[in-house]
C-alpha cells in the first residue's frame, strides 16, 4: 500500500496546503486529483504566505515530482502565472511537475457560461468562485470537452473552435454577452508556455512509481461535505472530493491505498451558499473569522464561521475510512473561556440524531450541542501532546471518543514549525 490520501473533512479551507507541505518529505511523489483554480491550498514559511490554486503543495520541495491528475481540470492561463510567481521565489519545476495528458480544460468561455449560470440562479446561486469549474466537469461528463494531451494534436485549433461556438450558442441562450479577446490571447499563450513541462500518461506515471516503491501522497481540494454525490446538494462542487476520487482522479487501483488522512479545523467555516447548521450570525461567529483570518484563498470572500459539527465530521469520517484526524487552527481558539461542540441534531418532528438527512438544506436541524471550557493561554514551541492544556487535551480526547479516530496531528499557527505530531 503505496498511496496515502489526504483530504478535507469540512466544506474546504481547512488548511490542506500547509499539512501537504508538512509531511511531504516523508513521500517520493505528491498527486493532486481533483478540483481546479477554484481550490486555494495556503502555505506559511520562512516569512512569505504561498497560495496554490493548482499546483500540488509538494512544489517547495525539489525532490518530490509533483503530479497534476486525470481528474483535475485545469485553467492554463492560471497554471502558467502560478508557475510565475514559483520562480520568481527560486522554485523551479521545470523537472519536477508532471501534467496528466488527460486532464480537462478550462477554456474561456468556460468562465463565461459559469458566471452567466450563476446570475440565471438569482437568489439561489450556488456560490461559485466563478473560474469555470462546473460547466468543464459538465462537458467531460457530456463527452464533449477538450484535454490536456489535446493541445499537442494538429488539429487542436479547430477542437478548441468547436467547442467555443458550442458554449456561444448557450451564452445567447442566457443572453450573456462576452468579449474574449484578451481571454483567449492568454489562453493561447499558456498552451505555448505549458507545452515545455513534462504532459504525461499520468495513470502509466503513477503506477510506475508504486511498482518502484514510490510513496505517493494524494492531495484533494475543497473538502468532503462538498462532494458531489455526498455532500450538501446542490450547494457542492461539480467533482468526487472523497476518497474514491483518489483512485478515478489518479488512475490508482483501491488496494494501493495506505492512510486516510482526514484534516478538519477545530470549529467550522463555509464559503458561498448552502446550509450550515452550527453557523453562528452573532459577535462570537465574527470573532472567529477575524481571529482566525476566514477569508477565502481564491476569492477574498469572508468565511461564514460556526462551531464544530460532530454529526458531519462523523459522516465525512465514515465514507472516507479516515484513518487519522489532522486538527487545524486549534489556536484560533486560545481566547474563547468556553467552547461549543454540536454533538446531535434535533429535526423538525423532536427526534435526535447524529445522522445528517438527506437533504440537509430543505430539512430544517436546530444543533444540540455540548459545553467544554476554553484553554485561555497561547500555544508556542510545543513538542508532544503531553504539553497540551488540560482544557484543550480533553477537548481533543472528546473528539477522538465521538468519532471513533485519533488525532495523530495538531496545527496550532500558519507556520510549518507550529506543527505537533503524536507519534
Amino acid at each position: 500500500m503505496c498511496m496515502d490520501i489526504l483530504l478535507g473533512l469540512q466544506w474546504g479551507d481547512e488548511g490542506k496546503g500547509k499539512i501537504v507541505d508538512f509531511i511531504a518529505p516523508d513521500y517520493q511523489v505528491v498527486a493532486r486529483f481533483q478540483g481546479g483554480p477554484n481550490a486555494g491550498h495556503t502555505l506559511h514559511f520562512d516569512g512569505i504566505k504561498h497560495v496554490l490554486h493548482q499546483i500540488p503543495s509538494g512544489a517547495f520541495r525539489p525532490e518530490i515530482k509533483n503530479l497534476i491528475g486525470n481528474g483535475v481540470v485545469l485553467d492554463l492561463h492560471t497554471l502558467k502565472n502560478e508557475i510565475l510567481s514559483l520562480t520568481k521565489l527560486g522554485v523551479d519545476l521545470t523537472r519536477n511537475l508532471f501534467i496528466s495528458k488527460k486532464a480537462q480544460l478550462i477554456i474561456p468561455t468556460h468562465r463565461a457560461l459559469d458566471a452567466a449560470s450563476e446570475k440565471q440562479k438569482g437568489e439561489n446561486k450556488i456560490g461559485s468562485t466563478l473560474r469555470g469549474i462546473g460547466p468543464t466537469y459538465a462537458d467531460k461528463v457530456a463527452r464533449v470537452g477538450l484535454r490536456v494531451g489535446d493541445i499537442l494534436l494538429p488539429d487542436f485549433k479547430e477542437r478548441y473552435n468547436a467547442l467555443k461556438a458550442r458554449h456561444l450558442e448557450q451564452l445567447r441562450f442566457y443572453a450573456y454577452e462576452v468579449d474574449l479577446q484578451e481571454q483567449e490571447e492568454q489562453f493561447f499563450e499558456a498552451v505555448e508556455f505549458i507545452k515545455s513541462y513534462p504532459l504525461v500518461d499520468s495513470e502509466y506515471f503513477i503506477n510506475n512509481e508504486i511498482r518502484k516503491g514510490s510513496r505517493i501522497l494524494a492531495e484533494g481540494a475543497q473538502g468532503s461535505l462538498l462532494d458531489i454525490d455526498f455532500g450538501s446538494y446542490p450547494f457542492v462542487t461539480s467533482s468526487n472530493t472523497t476518497v474514491a476520487g483518489a483512485c478515478t482522479g489518479l488512475g490508482v487501483a483501491p488496494h494501493h491505498i495506505g492512510k486516510v488522512l482526514g484534516i478538519f479545523k477545530a470549529y467550522c467555516t463555509r464559503v458561498g451558499s448552502g446550509p450550515f447548521p452550527t453557523e453562528l450570525f452573532d459577535e462570537t461567529g465574527e470573532r472567529l473569522r477575524r481571529i482566525g483570518h476566514e477569508f477565502g484563498a481564491t476569492t477574498g470572500r469572508p468565511r461564514r464561521c460556526g462551531w464544530l459539527d460532530l454529526p458531519a465530521l462523523k459522516y465525512a469520517v465514515m465514507i472516507n475510512h479516515v484513518t487519522n484526524l489532522l486538527m487545524m487552527k486549534a489556536d484560533v481558539l486560545n481566547e474563547f473561556e468556553e467552547i461549543m461542540v454540536c454533538t446531535h441534531y434535533e429535526l423538525p418532528d423532536g427526534t435526535i440524531t447524529d445522522q445528517l438527512p438527506y437533504c440537509l438544506n430543505s430539512t430544517k436541524v436546530t444543533p444540540v450541542y455540548q459545553r467544554f471550557t476554553g484553554w485561555q493561554c497561547e500555544l508556542t514551541d510545543l513538542q508532544s501532546f503531553e504539553e497540551l492544556p488540560a482544557a484543550l487535551a480533553d477537548y481533543i480526547r472528546f473528539i477522538e471518543q465521538q468519532v471513533g479516530v485519533p488525532v495523530t496531528l495538531l496545527s496550532y499557527g500558519s507556520n510549518r514549525k507550529d506543527t505537533l505530531m503524536r507519534a
